[in-house]
């Protein structure tokens, strides 16, 4: 039971890798607040997570918010840290490269909007949170913040833009300066760099890959497979553990060999 009496705030909880993550924090005794910026899947996410936790400790509350968007986060954020009094944990693990039409797009294919757009959605939202929790984890001094970017922020992925690239490129940096900044205060800032994972959102596009491209992406991984959430989810729930609490600054591939 790595996280009673630990409140962990997860953003893109209501599926995918976030989803994954909460599962096993509620299971192991955190009071999770899942957000998200869709009612209904949030709603429907809570429920399952709640039944999830048994008749542990664990709890789990939803908050309607969109990441991108700072009052809102900022709102949060507040209202969280007055109810709770402590905020321990934050995964920030809003992000993606489906939110343009060709997520595979060369340089020269990307128009301004798409790199804007992918830039921000994977950098915004985890600005944003961080920026918002650090003086409520300053006061604790003590805190765990993961984030969430990917072998393509290392220029290991033939299946994603520059656009991507570069925003989770920054998050890896982004993270290594956080932890510098952070460290003295008694705070963990890491990150995980993922592989190919079969979360609710990438697995149509896995899907629509012919049996060969599936069968050279697997043949590549070491491992022999590709990845779905809960291998990413409990790489993050070491980070946010006691486990790690002499890890900080560090992005961990969870990629299976790649």
């Amino acid at each position: 039971m790595r996280f009673v009496n630990k409140v962990a705030l997860i953003t893109a909880a209501a599926n995918g890798i976030g989803r994954a993550t909460a599962q096993i924090m509620v299971r192991e005794g955190a009071t999770v607040v899942a957000i998200d910026n869709h009612q209904g899947r949030l709603d429907e996410a809570v429920r399952a997570l709640g039944q999830a936790g048994g008749k542990g400790p664990g709890k789990v509350e939803g908050q309607l918010a969109d990441a991108l968007d700072k009052a809102q986060v900022d709102a949060v954020v507040t209202e969280m840290a007055r109810k709770h009094r402590q905020i321990d944990i934050l995964v920030n693990a809003v992000g993606g490269s489906t939110v343009i039409d060709k997520p595979v797009s060369t340089t020269e294919e990307l128009s301004l909007a798409d790199w804007q757009k992918l830039i921000a959605f994977n950098l915004d939202g985890t600005f944003l949170f961080t920026h918002a929790v650090i003086p409520v984890m300053k006061r604790r001094r003590s805190g765990k913040i993961v984030n969430l970017a990917s072998i393509a922020g290392r220029g290991l992925s033939a299946n994603s833009s520059s656009a991507y690239a570069a925003a989770k490129g920054g998050i890896i940096a982004f993270t290594r300066k956080l932890a510098h900044e952070l460290g003295p205060e008694g705070i963990n800032v890491n990150a995980i760099a993922p592989s190919v994972t079969l979360t609710e959102r990438i697995r149509p596009h896995w899907e629509k890959r012919s049996q060969a491209a599936q069968a050279e992406e697997i043949e590549r991984t070491p491992l022999r497979r590709v990845a779905e959430a809960v291998d990413q989810a409990n790489v993050i729930c070491f980070l946010a553990s006691a486990d790690a609490d002499f890890v900080t600054g560090l992005t961990i591939d969870v990629t299976g060999g790649v």
